[in-house]
């Protein structure tokens, strides 16, 4: 790879790593600061929940800011808005600082996660090494999750819940400064000059997979919210030591670089859709199994593992499809449309897992519900054309 590109991709890798893995790690807040501050994991759930509708909300406005005026700038004030929310969640008060540090952090990843800095790599990468591109750039969220859990883990233990949201808030931060490696993206001139705006968003209303795509990734966001948020939950209601919640997250984000190179790497050589189709029923059988089977340590850690291996892997494949479809020029716009199927899913996921806990005392609707989902979304991304538009073949031609 050019050296160029190179530097793209890490800086794209590292700052995923951070607000990815920051991320990540606030599930293991919610029982303490529940605990400490007299609330049901509602308020918490809510907040988590808002910062992922938000987060999906602005994806699309901040992806065309990039698309047009540079990734950098859009990177470093998503670096400022995401360690403003931290410290917000350090006030005390009667829940209400947790719904503000929520949004603030949702505001925060809309210019510090896939969408926006997904777009830098996938102009930057010629056609042929888009996808492996793409895998590497999201293994730096699986690596920054990994950083991430036994970090947050350690400083709640150790320091409590609100000095660690502090210490997280100050490792934001890097963010602005890695957002100047990302400002050497530029959109292609060329294919810009011939595409506006509005005709790509006309272009992508008109297209089928499109919408299969988009309505498959809510999915997604669904499962990942529903697990980070209140796997640690789930495990402490059933008797299990303190230690297995963070072993569990951070062997998903373990397994999950594995996963996301394998997921690229097999988006470059048969369709992204089938291997999407075939990632979601696998999801939907680990969901089954697990609420099958009798729950102990070593089904815990097992869960983990087969779920690493296929949760971020979606990534690399989904902005792939868009990319192949549509081009690169407005990607981050068109992938941040995409996502914010995602992060409603993500907000449900979050939120309803919460709603459901504290009126039933149970998540047992929350685990059959997701084999569902897993399958419906199977369903919808079989039948996606992932072929280039016509005006991208006449121009490869």
């Amino acid at each position: 790879m050019k050296r160029s590109l190179f530097v793209i991709i890490l800086c794209a890798a590292v700052t995923l790593g951070i607000s990815i893995g920051l991320r990540q790690s606030l599930g293991l807040f919610l029982t303490p600061i529940s605990l400490d501050l007299g609330l049901g994991r509602e308020v918490f759930a809510l907040g988590v929940g808002l910062m992922n509708l938000v987060w999906g909300l602005l994806a699309p406005f901040a992806g065309a800011v990039a698309d047009r005026y540079g990734v950098g700038r859009v990177a470093a004030a998503g670096g400022l808005a995401y360690a403003g929310g931290l410290l917000v969640m350090t006030l005390s008060g009667d829940g209400s600082q947790l719904i503000l540090g929520g949004l603030l952090i949702g505001v925060g990843l809309s210019g510090t996660g896939f969408t926006v800095v997904l777009g830098a790599v996938g102009r930057a990468a010629p056609p042929e090494r888009r996808s492996q591109a793409l895998g590497l750039t999201s293994v730096g969220g699986s690596i920054g999750q990994f950083a991430a859990l036994p970090f947050s883990h350690v400083l709640i233990e150790e320091l409590g819940w609100a000095v660690s949201l502090v210490a997280l808030a100050a490792t934001a931060l890097l963010m602005v400064a890695l957002a100047a490696g990302l400002a050497r993206s530029k959109l292609p001139q060329g294919e810009a000059a011939n595409l506006g705006l509005a005709e790509s968003l006309r272009e992508a209303r008109a297209h089928r997979g499109f919408w299969l795509l988009t309505a498959g990734f809510f999915v997604c966001g669904f499962h990942l919210a529903f697990v980070a948020v209140h796997l640690p939950a789930y495990l402490a209601d059933a008797g299990m030591p303190s230690w297995l919640a963070a072993a569990a997250l951070t062997l998903v984000g373990i397994c999950n670089i594995v996963g996301t190179i394998a997921c690229g790497w097999l988006g470059g050589r048969y369709p992204k859709k089938s291997v999407l189709s075939l990632l979601y029923l696998a999801r939907a059988a680990i969901f089954l199994l697990f609420l099958l089977t009798p729950l102990s340590e070593t089904s815990v850690l097992i869960f983990a593992a087969t779920m690493g291996l296929l949760w971020l892997g979606t990534v690399p494949l989904t902005s792939g499809v868009v990319a192949a479809i549509f081009g690169p020029a407005y990607m981050s716009m068109l992938f941040g449309i995409v996502f914010l199927s995602h992060q409603v899913g993500g907000f449900l996921g979050a939120w309803m897992a919460g709603w459901l806990y504290d009126r039933f005392a149970s998540y047992d609707a929350m685990w059959w519900l997701s084999v569902a989902l897993g399958l419906a979304s199977a369903a919808l991304h079989w039948p996606i054309d992932e072929r280039p538009l016509a005006r991208l073949r006449a121009a490869h031609a």
